[in-house]
């Protein structure tokens, strides 16, 4: 996995967010995610300040925080690539789509780009199996693909 030294928090910034939350134990995950918007991950300092402001201990924030799929402590890149390794996709090629996506981003499933411009997961299925082989890059899916048709999607959305 790709090490990204941790970035330069405007620590006013984290206070106000903390600040927010009043010292009550529910509003953990809704400030978490507040964070992560804020700042683009979770970043590791950051947890000991979380846990006295909402009196928790700091093993209850980090316990929190690598329980859900979705919460980071590390940088990520602006676009998430996805690439489905579901039944359809798989017969129809998905090996060698995720094999290229490697290739062009440089890059290994669960890295992010040096330039935090793509991070890159793999999922059971994205739900268009019609398309196969599939990937998501952000929010757009791009379907029936091979290894030509990836090529122009990277040099489209810059990869």
């Amino acid at each position: 996995m790709n090490k990204k030294s941790e970035v330069e928090i405007d620590q006013k910034k984290l206070q106000d967010l903390i600040t927010h939350y009043n010292q009550e134990r529910w509003p953990l995950i809704p400030l978490l995610q507040k964070i992560q918007d804020e700042f683009g991950y979770i970043f590791p300092s950051s947890i000991p300040l979380i846990a006295r402001r909402l009196k928790l201990h700091p093993s209850e924030v980090q316990g929190v925080i690598s329980f859900y799929a979705q919460l980071y402590t590390e940088p990520r890149g602006r676009k998430t690539v996805r690439v489905c390794r579901g039944t359809a996709c798989h017969v129809r090629g998905g090996k060698t789509i995720l094999k290229q996506t490697k290739e062009h981003l440089g890059i290994d499933e669960g890295e992010t780009t040096d330039d935090l411009e793509y991070t890159l997961e793999t999922v059971a299925c994205i739900g268009v199996c019609a398309l196969a082989p599939t990937i998501v890059i952000g929010h757009q899916v791009y379907g029936n693909l091979n290894p030509q048709k990836l090529g122009q999607l990277f040099k489209r959305n810059g990869g």
